[in-house]
């Protein structure tokens, strides 16, 4: 049985993981029978966002790690007791959580910096030869880590985005939302989802194939 880390970064799409791409993650994971371990920093999400009026709520305060385990439903650890030495792969839905508390895409465009934690993680496991996933813009945070590889990875087909996620090395590729770029070399794997998705079975189409070639090189 393989042994899968999921790292979240909140709940809800506008601060923190995107459920449907996480619940998606995991349902896939499940079907193949992995198991699965989630995690995530034990960290103020940047801000909370009012999911019905998408603006920013003054004053309020949340943790992303106490947010993240509304979507595992209480079985979740932090993300500093996670050893990649322990699991297969990883996979990090989307979600602007990813750009906004995983690192700092969102907020500072090309300059961003990766949550330690989270870099701390990815670059160990990469190191021991895991597997690596990563939904929707969470392939930022790869981009970032391992550019300097000559990473492939997609974010979609956004020009804007993707040049910005360039600076460091990478190399993107356009992808359709049913599509994956799976990097064998590095052994990474990207889908856009929710970039690109207008229904939750085209973000399901993507997710699935990226869980199976993440499984098939763990």
């Amino acid at each position: 049985m393989k042994k899968v880390a999921v790292i979240l970064s909140g709940c809800g799409v506008f601060d923190g993981s995107e459920i449907h791409e996480s619940v998606l993650v995991l349902l896939a994971l499940d079907r193949a029978n992995a198991q699965i371990i989630c995690a995530a920093p034990d960290v103020p999400q940047h801000h909370v966002v009012n999911h019905y009026t998408r603006q920013p709520v003054p004053g309020e305060v949340r943790n992303v790690l106490v947010e993240s385990a509304r979507i595992a439903r209480g079985n979740i650890i932090p993300l500093s007791r996670l050893k990649p030495a322990e699991v297969d792969a990883v996979i990090l839905p989307g979600g602007f959580g990813a750009a906004k508390n995983l690192c700092t895409f969102a907020l500072a465009g090309p300059d961003f910096q990766v949550e330690p934690q989270v870099a701390r993680v990815l670059q160990e496991a990469h190191r021991l030869g895991k597997p690596l996933g990563f939904v929707c813009i969470a392939p930022a945070i790869a981009a970032k880590l391992f550019g300097a590889e000559k990473l492939e990875f997609t974010i979609g087909n956004d020009a804007g985005t993707a040049q910005a996620l360039q600076k460091e090395g990478a190399h993107h590729v356009n992808c359709t939302v049913h599509n994956v770029v799976v990097d064998r070399r590095l052994k990474i794997v990207t889908t856009p989802a929710y970039m690109l998705a207008n229904r939750i079975t085209e973000a399901e189409a993507g997710i699935n194939k990226l869980v199976q070639a993440v499984l098939e090189m763990a």
